[in-house]
């Protein structure tokens, strides 16, 4: 591969890292034609892009990113897919459902919310962590518990208040 097409790769890897706010870097190796292709499939359906890199290339792209990502070197051995996402959870959710079915692919590490994952041992971890609409709905249901339990006291009351009201009304 010349000088100009690795810069050209580098430079895509970097843009990538840089859209997408999270990432998985995984291991495909193994996988036939088949599952592959099944794979990426699913992929495009989550709206994860999937792409196999060159470790020493994406090494450079992370060296060239304004994050420090010196915890993701050790794991770029072997055969690296990296998996782009707009969600933390969304490939993390993928690759336990295809894990269903298949020994691979396997979570070699994770940039997620800002924070570094490394492991395979931690898919469910990863599972588990909440997407900011999910958040955001949690915090709404939280709000509104309050004021439910409000509203319901008033409306009780006001029965209440209603009842003791007709009650004397009647003694007169």
């Amino acid at each position: 591969m010349r000088r100009e097409e690795k810069t050209a790769i580098i430079e895509s890897l970097s843009e990538k890292l840089r859209e997408y706010t999270h990432f998985y870097l995984t291991d495909t190796a193994d996988l036939n034609a088949a599952d592959t292709s099944d794979l990426r499939r699913k992929c495009f359906e989550n709206d994860i892009k999937l792409v196999v890199v060159k470790n020493t290339l994406l090494k450079r792209a992370l060296e060239q990113s304004d994050i420090d990502f010196e915890e993701l070197y050790p794991v770029l051995k072997g055969t690296t897919s990296i998996m782009f996402a707009n969600t933390g959870n969304g490939p993390a959710r993928l690759i336990k459902e295809f894990r269903g079915k298949h020994d691979k692919p396997v979570i070699k590490a994770a940039y997620v919310q800002e924070s570094v994952y490394v492991g395979a041992d931690l898919l469910e971890t990863l599972v588990a962590i909440k997407t900011r609409e999910e958040l955001i709905g949690d915090i709404i249901l939280m709000l509104q518990s309050p004021a439910r339990n409000v509203i319901s006291a008033l409306q009780s009351g006001g029965n209440k208040l209603h009842g003791v009201l007709e009650t004397l009304s009647q003694k007169e």
